[in-house]
């Protein structure tokens, strides 16, 4: 019974973080469009896109997907210093990819922005799941 309270609890975490997964490429895929609308170059798009996304991203996944409440200051400050600096490693991918494929290589930058966020989401998945949002045992 154990074993299927913990599967339960684990697709009940995938399917949270998808939903929000997909709320926070949905803002970051927004953002950008808003900003190449004002002609904003597609680097400076996916910067101010990206801080955006990661903002939304901390708080729904430290509320809603891993419910996990660091209780010191200095626990919070880890956690928080964790999230930005993997999604900041992430944000870097993502704009290596939209300059190499939309600037260097001219594809289609809708297309390239939704496949890059797709390989993000999986990255970040794997990072706040085993790294960041750790519970107490």
């Amino acid at each position: 019974m154990k074993k299927i309270k913990e599967l339960m609890t684990a697709c009940q975490e995938i399917i949270a973080y998808l939903f929000f997964g997909v709320c926070t490429t949905l803002v970051n895929i927004i953002v950008y469009f808003i900003c190449r609308t004002f002609e904003m170059s597609a680097a400076a798009g996916t910067v101010t896109a990206w801080i955006l996304s990661v903002l939304f991203a901390y708080v729904t996944n430290r509320h809603w997907v891993f419910e996990c409440r660091a209780e010191s200051v200095t626990g919070v400050f880890r956690e928080a210093l964790s999230f930005f600096s993997c999604r900041l490693a992430t944000g870097i991918l993502d704009l290596a990819i939209m300059v190499f494929f939309v600037d260097l290589l001219h594809q289609n930058d809708m297309l390239i922005k939704i496949i890059s966020n797709a390989l993000v989401i999986i990255l970040n998945y794997l990072a706040s799941r085993f790294f960041i949002f750790q519970k107490k045992e």
